[in-house]
């Protein structure tokens, strides 16, 4: 017995120690908006509780306004771990729109090639930002906070004159029978929705259709890019690059890691993911708005610090990011249940973004003490 122990001593390494399970929970940048998903929802079963917003119309709901914050979120927070901000994205929606809308509806361009137009226009804006913030070493918030003054007022200027208004409409029927834009309009698992609507677990409409469709494409979407960045993140090299990039640039370099390429293809991928938004708001709504997207940017910044983003970069994860999408989602969709004025909805927002930057300040600090 004492030989079968000495034996099982002997082959493990004393250097070795296993991290206990809470540390490692603590360890994770999501734990703080793991916290305010639960506290919100249960704030509003209580509060909310028979108002709809549980329903699978209030949560498809809840979904939708999340995912279109979620997906700008996730770029955002790869940026930011990275070391960088993008001030830009809010005008990228506004311009991304135009883009696509003005051609299609003005000159009779294939809508498809337009969409193709507007994401090669944003890889050209995340291009340029990711190279002049690297050659001139200006600082991000700087450059992309130009860009989004004049990404909005070029966006305005030649709206205006090339069809008068800041408005373009008439794209609904323009998107039938084209395969690109099915790929970023309308709803799917419909049959089974109408199943579910069938059998009693959701509420059918007076003439026995599903209350809720099916689940809207910009969920899908979401999902999908948060599963990817994911990945991205914890399984390849490029996200241990992005990673080293955020902590320490001088360091990165000196190892190896492209610093140029890195931030241009993160650069790249914020101006997509608000493309890729645009896209799927102009075809869902049939019209394009210069005005669209005022303000997304600091949303999406918000979200990325409640998911546990350093604003100083090297911390942070996309999984984290959604979550704080989520919690937006289900406080704005929330306060119009419980009947409260909207108006105290950006209070929340800036609350939020304070404790989330507290809360996650605390546990970094008792992880490291205990150290």
């Amino acid at each position: 017995m004492a030989e079968q122990a000495l034996a099982k001593t002997a082959g493990a390494d004393e250097r070795l120690l296993k991290t206990p399970l809470i540390r490692r929970f603590m360890n994770r940048p999501e734990l703080g908006a793991v916290a305010g998903v639960i506290l919100v929802f249960l704030f509003f079963a209580v509060f909310a509780a028979g108002s709809g917003m549980f329903s699978a119309r209030g949560i498809v709901g809840v979904l939708e306004v999340s995912a279109q914050l979620g997906i700008l979120a996730i770029a955002v927070s790869l940026l930011m771990i990275g070391g960088e901000f993008d001030l830009s994205v809010g005008s990228m929606i506004g311009a991304a729109g135009v883009i696509i809308a003005i051609p299609a509806s003005q000159w009779g361009w294939p809508i498809g090639f337009c969409i193709i137009l507007a994401f090669a226009v944003a890889a050209g804006v995340g291009y340029l930002n990711g190279l002049i913030v690297f050659r001139t070493e200006l600082p991000s918030f700087i450059v992309t906070l130009a860009g989004l003054f004049m990404l909005r007022g070029l966006t305005i200027g030649f709206t205006r004159l090339l069809t008068g208004r800041t408005q373009v409409s008439g794209l609904r029927d323009l998107a039938e029978g084209d395969w690109i834009a099915a790929l970023f309009s309308g709803d799917v698992l419909s049959g089974f929705f109408a199943w579910m609507a069938e059998v009693g677990i959701i509420a059918q409409r007076a003439d026995g259709a599903p209350s809720v469709a099916g689940l809207p494409i910009i969920v899908v979407w979401f999902l999908f890019i948060g599963a990817i960045a994911t990945w991205v993140l914890l399984r390849t090299s490029f996200g241990n690059w992005i990673f080293a990039v955020g902590g320490d640039k001088v360091a990165a370099r000196n190892v190896g890691v492209p610093v140029l390429r890195v931030k241009v293809i993160l650069f790249i991928c914020t101006a997509a993911a608000a493309t890729l938004v645009a896209t799927i708001q102009v075809l869902d709504a049939g019209s394009a708005d210069t005005n669209r997207g005022v303000l997304k940017e600091f949303e999406a910044i918000i979200a990325a610090v409640i998911g546990g983003c350093l604003l100083t970069g090297g911390y942070g994860s996309a999984i984290g990011a959604m979550l704080g999408a989520l919690i937006f989602g289900a406080v704005q969709q929330g306060i119009f249940f419980t009947g409260v004025n909207t108006d105290w909805f950006k209070v929340f927002l800036g609350g939020m973004l304070l404790i989330a930057v507290l809360f996650n300040s605390y546990i970094r600090k008792k992880v490291t003490e205990s150290r």
